[in-house]
């Protein structure tokens, strides 16, 4: 019984930090700001007109 009941607590124990890691990770990715979309190489357009 003592060895079931340790087992039982060791998956409880496991399973919570399992839980407060995820929650970590995805608090760690929401607090880093989100890049700018702006493009590294612009190519000119030639004007319409021509």
């Amino acid at each position: 019984m003592h060895r079931l009941l340790a087992a039982g607590l060791t998956t409880v124990a496991a399973a919570a930090l399992a839980v407060a890691a995820a929650f970590g990770v995805v608090a760690l990715l929401n607090a880093t700001p989100d890049q700018p979309n702006t493009p590294l190489v612009h190519y000119e357009t030639a004007p319409r007109g021509q």
